[in-house]
């Protein structure tokens, strides 16, 4: 046997060693993947064409469940509500969290305690929060309409009214900018000071430099949080739940709160599956038309407009 040939089976030997250590190490997350993410959308898929309700044996109707859903006006209502809230909470998000982020990236003492603060409300969800904000909506005690008085302004009613049920979620929004914000403050750290400096020979002033250099330079983190944003506010479920449960009058009666109803309260699976898949191709749909806008906004450093 050659030196080459030895050579050559050592690294076999080695190359099949790190395969071996490789896919130990992928083992549980694919096993996990498959058991609790593949294989429920793979079964959610098939009893979307089944009428099924968890208890007698899932019964074929074809596509008569995603016929329905056209004809039920409740989707058409829960559909019309989660667009309302998306258009409405994803520009604040995406507003001021920006906003926030530029006064966080200033060189100040203590900045890193303020970053700290307003990061802080973005990893604080669940049910506390949302009943802290079910009081602070209360139109009789909330801080809120406390707070309008103090300017002599009557503050409406909110979660209680139909028509600023939904402003009140878009409000309610701002508590988790600080989630865009960390990303934000990264683009802009990353912003190269040279185009600063050179704007500043320029006679260029702060308006100008925001939006001719930092908009542009952080381009893709707004883009990115443009699409999470998106995707987060099609699935919003657990404010609706706890604090209306979709009332007043099924004003704040979202998606995913009636795919809820009709799946685990009504018991109707197959139907509650077939929304589920009409939520995810809409999802698709929605970050298809930002991916194919995005070549006429969004500016990467090194790469070639066509």
């Amino acid at each position: 046997m050659t030196l080459l040939a030895i050579g050559r089976r050592k690294v076999g030997k080695e190359e099949r060693r790190e395969a071996l250590t490789f896919y130990f190490c992928v083992a549980p997350w694919i096993v996990g993947f498959i058991l609790f993410t593949l294989a429920p959308m793979v079964a959610s898929a098939w009893y979307s064409f089944n009428k099924w309700n968890f208890i007698s044996p899932p019964h074929f109707n074809g596509l008569a469940n995603y016929l329905y859903a056209f004809k039920d006006p409740l989707f058409l209502k829960s559909l019309v509500n989660t667009a309302y809230f998306s258009v409405g909470s994803v520009p604040v998000e995406l507003v001021f969290g920006l906003l926030v982020a530029l006064l966080m990236n200033n060189n100040l003492k203590g900045i890193s305690l303020f970053r700290s603060i307003y990061y802080l409300p973005a990893v604080m969800s669940g049910v506390a929060v949302i009943l802290l904000w079910r009081w602070v909506f209360d139109p009789k005690f909330g801080m809120l309409n406390q707070m309008l008085r103090l300017f002599g302004i009557r503050g409406p009613t909110w979660i209680y009214s139909p028509q600023w049920v939904i402003p009140a979620f878009i409000v309610m929004t701002l508590w988790g900018v600080g989630g865009y914000m960390i990303l934000y403050l990264a683009g802009l750290q990353g912003v190269p000071t040279e185009l600063y400096e050179a704007a500043n020979i320029d006679g260029a002033g702060r308006i100008r430099r925001l939006f001719n250099i930092t908009i542009p330079m952080i381009s893709p983190v707004i883009f990115f949080n443009l699409v999470i944003g998106v995707i987060g506010s099609f699935q919003v479920f657990t404010s609706s739940f706890i604090m209306t449960n979709g009332g007043p009058n099924n004003a704040s009666l979202f998606y995913v709160l009636y795919l809820y109803r009709q799946a685990f309260q009504y018991f109707n699976a197959g139907y509650g599956s077939a929304l589920a898949w009409i939520l995810f191709l809409i999802i698709i749909l929605l970050t298809a038309f930002v991916f194919r806008g995005s070549a006429l906004w969004v500016y990467y450093e090194g790469s070639a407009r066509g």
